[in-house]
């Protein structure tokens, strides 16, 4: 309801200060901002209605796509209406004797509300798909001769809602994959958002993805229905067995509290697959230690945990684990990424946000996902394909 309100206050607002800025003086930019702002304003009234009205399946694609669709709208228009309207009415309560208001303070919430449109246009239309693939090589003192160059690809949090309408766009990241030549591929989990109808069809789509030694996933915390707003507790236990069965219905062997080995020549390699259920902040994990013992005779150690905080918890320092692949951050959508800096607010809640850690002999990597949740847009922030490559440390 306050949402609402404040929709509704800024939709009344804006064409106040757009009058009282520009109509005296520049006619023809009043008349075509008025003209943008009805636009803009009947697409964002147009999703709302048709969420209002929805009485299907929460977690049908089409119904997560068009929340997406107007959250990001609402953050596109709302966010540069609402810093317009601040600073041109501190403007006119300076100015209320002389019935005016102050023009500098108007152009710059103009300026900065164009600012901000632009880039969250541009990671709704460009950033949201601008795929990156990040190379990594970590070194393992002691590797045996036969994992020497074995090639690891991890994808994380496809949130499938993100791709309805877009399989195009998914199949072209499974053949990117491909073009990696993997000999394993690794899912940290996450693959939908609220409950298993988000999966569609796209376990065909996934299926498309080859690893020479297989695939191995495991289920995020929103693969467990945490975040439906209808389910009960028959729901999400009947959530669980239809997205494992879409899982495996893509090509994964997955991972539920379980670990499995794979015979790459004459090597061993063990992994586990952890789960992390609930809802931040009351993650809740499986017991790794219970999954190590029957590991003792393996070459190589990989944990899977969705939940890059899980590292420091239950594993660093704790187990002989050589590697933990983590993903659910998202790098949160936003934020710095170039060569030499990174930085995103993903790091005041997961230290180990992003990319790859070191900790003496043990490994940690956390990928920024493919998929987008809430929010449609990614900004700065692009989704990733993680390509490790094991080798000797001499």
């Amino acid at each position: 309801m306050y949402l609402f309100i404040f929709f509704i206050v800024t939709e009344l607002l804006t064409p106040v200060v757009i009058r009282q800025h520009f109509y005296n003086k520049r006619r023809v930019v009043f008349y075509m901002l008025c003209i943008v702002h009805a636009v803009m304003s009947i697409w964002f009234w147009i999703l709302y209605i048709e969420i209002s009205i929805y009485r299907g399946a929460f977690d049908s694609p089409s119904h997560i796509s068009t929340l997406m669709q107007m959250t990001g709208i609402a953050v596109a228009i709302t966010l540069p209406r609402t810093i317009i309207i601040i600073l041109h009415f501190i403007g006119k309560l300076l100015k209320h004797k002389k019935n005016s208001h102050i023009n500098w303070l108007t152009n710059t919430g103009l300026v900065i509300a164009s600012v901000a449109f632009f880039i969250i246009g541009g990671g709704i239309i460009f950033g949201r798909f601008n795929v990156k693939t990040d190379r990594v090589e970590i070194k393992i003192e002691g590797l045996h001769k036969d994992l020497e160059g074995l090639k690891i690809v991890q994808i994380s949090d496809l949130h499938l809602a993100s791709f309805y309408r877009h399989t195009k766009v998914l199949s072209e990241f499974m053949e990117r994959i491909n073009s990696l030549n993997p000999d394993i591929i690794i899912n940290t989990g996450d693959f939908v958002s609220y409950g298993w109808r988000e999966f569609d069809n796209f376990d065909s789509v996934l299926s498309k993805a080859h690893g020479k030694y297989g695939k191995i996933a495991i289920p995020g915390n929103h693969d467990f229905g945490s975040y439906h707003p209808d389910f009960t507790e028959t729901d999400r236990r009947n959530n669980v067995l239809k997205i494992n069965q879409k899982i495996k219905s893509s090509g994964y062997s997955i991972l539920n509290n379980e670990n499995t080995i794979i015979n790459v020549e004459n090597a061993k390699i063990g992994i586990i697959g952890v789960i992390t259920r609930g809802r931040i902040p009351n993650l809740r994990h499986g017991n790794i230690d219970s999954l190590l013992r029957e590991l003792d005779t393996v070459d190589l150690k990989i944990a899977l945990s969705h939940d890059p905080n899980h590292f420091a918890l239950a594993i660093e320092g704790k187990t002989d684990i050589d590697i933990t692949l983590s993903g659910h951050t998202h790098g949160m959508q936003m934020g710095i990424m170039t060569k030499n800096f990174k930085w995103s607010p993903a790091k005041y809640l997961y230290p180990h946000w992003n990319g790859l850690y070191v900790s003496g002999k043990q490994y940690h990597y956390t990928n920024r996902g493919l998929g987008r949740i809430a929010f449609p847009f990614r900004i700065w922030m692009p989704p990733e394909i993680t390509l490790i490559t094991l080798k000797n440390e001499i």
